[in-house]
């Protein structure tokens, strides 16, 4: 794909972003009424109902969109491309999809005529899964999440954001980060106005109560001759994800390592990405506290060497249920939902 594709042209870089040719795979916006957006807000989350899988939860949280497609979504069975069309035609949401090397990736966003380049926000997840698991918080939690921003941002009229869906960050035996699609999405976003942006990558977002800005970054940057522009980005893009943090009075929000996601793919084509993600307090505080003993862990994660059975049980739980059967529903924290949902708004704001 080339600059064109994404609505720049390499003469002219000032179009705007969304000027696409109407047709199949492109759905003009309509407001979308405030009444049929799923919201876990407030009183409607009871402090009753913290525990994971509750089933009083499970019913509120697939009552209306875009969660009533949840269930579908993480079917053995579903064609997750195709009822990510759906439900975005149905919240009335502008996107495009562009194709790389095979890899399907959504864009969405603000009415193209409205988009603002100026401090623009581009907010990622991946949303294919390990073949054998429902995905449910590998990265499908993250997927409806970020669906829901997208709604709530619209109604709300701000236009400097963006949202990609990224196909083909799970990685098969004997592939590589430059396998990822999410490295030749980079690739063709450095063409384009894009690569200044501020790029977040939410991944396995729906278990646990604690939010983690990940220091993955600073392993793999510490190995490669990447320049200093990359380094003081990653700096600010996590100060300014731990100052909205502390802006929206989180105060269960931790800096840790994790396992490699698509911020390594926009790394290694040379774009700053800061991953998001969520864990159990106590499993946070657990990784956390191996980290400090055993530096070498760290780097383990970005090697992904971390599957080795001595690496192996010093792993959260959350994220040995990853590429399973064991990734269901029944393990998202939904009342946390809508800490996820506030974060990622006010990085837009």
């Amino acid at each position: 794909m080339d600059s064109t594709a994404l609505g720049f042209s390499k003469k002219e870089k000032r179009r705007p972003l969304f000027s696409f040719p109407c047709g199949p795979e492109f759905h003009h916006p309509v407001w979308y009424q405030e009444t049929v957006f799923f919201q876990l807000a407030g009183k409607s989350t009871g402090e009753d109902n913290k525990d994971q899988g509750d089933p009083s939860m499970s019913n509120a949280f697939l009552a209306a969109l875009p969660w009533t497609h949840f269930k579908d979504f993480i079917s053995l069975e579903a064609d997750r491309f195709a009822i990510l069309k759906e439900v975005l035609k149905e919240l009335h949401l502008e996107y495009s999809i562009f194709t790389i090397q095979g890899n399907r990736h959504f864009l969405i966003g603000p009415h193209r005529d409205d988009l603002s380049r100026r401090g623009l926000t581009i907010l990622v997840a991946h949303y294919d899964r390990s073949p054998g698991s429902p995905g449910a918080n590998d990265n499908s939690a993250a997927v409806f999440i970020l669906m829901e921003a997208a709604v709530k941002l619209r109604k709300e009229k701000i236009n400097n954001w963006l949202i990609i869906f990224t196909d083909k960050e799970e990685l098969n035996t004997g592939e590589g980060i430059k396998n990822q699609g999410a490295y030749s999405l980079a690739a063709s976003l450095r063409e384009t106005a894009m690569e200044n942006s501020r790029i977040f990558n939410f991944d396995a977002c729906g278990t646990g109560d604690t939010l983690i800005v990940s220091t993955t970054a600073d392993y793999l940057l510490k190995n490669e001759a990447v320049g200093e522009r990359i380094r003081i980005s990653i700096k600010e893009l996590r100060d300014h994800a731990l100052d909205i943090a502390k802006r929206l009075g989180l105060d269960r929000v931790r800096l840790a390592p994790t396992p490699f996601s698509d911020d390594l793919g926009f790394l290694q084509a040379g774009i700053a990405a800061q991953t998001i993600t969520v864990l159990p307090l106590e499993e946070c505080n657990a990784l956390i506290s191996i980290h400090r003993k055993d530096t070498g862990f760290a780097e383990a994660l970005v090697n992904q060497n971390h599957q080795t059975s001595q690496n192996l049980k010093k792993i959260p739980e959350t994220w040995r249920n990853f590429n399973s059967p064991r990734d269901s529903y029944l393990k998202l924290t939904l009342h946390n939902f809508s800490t996820v949902l506030r974060f990622a708004e006010a990085l837009c704001k």
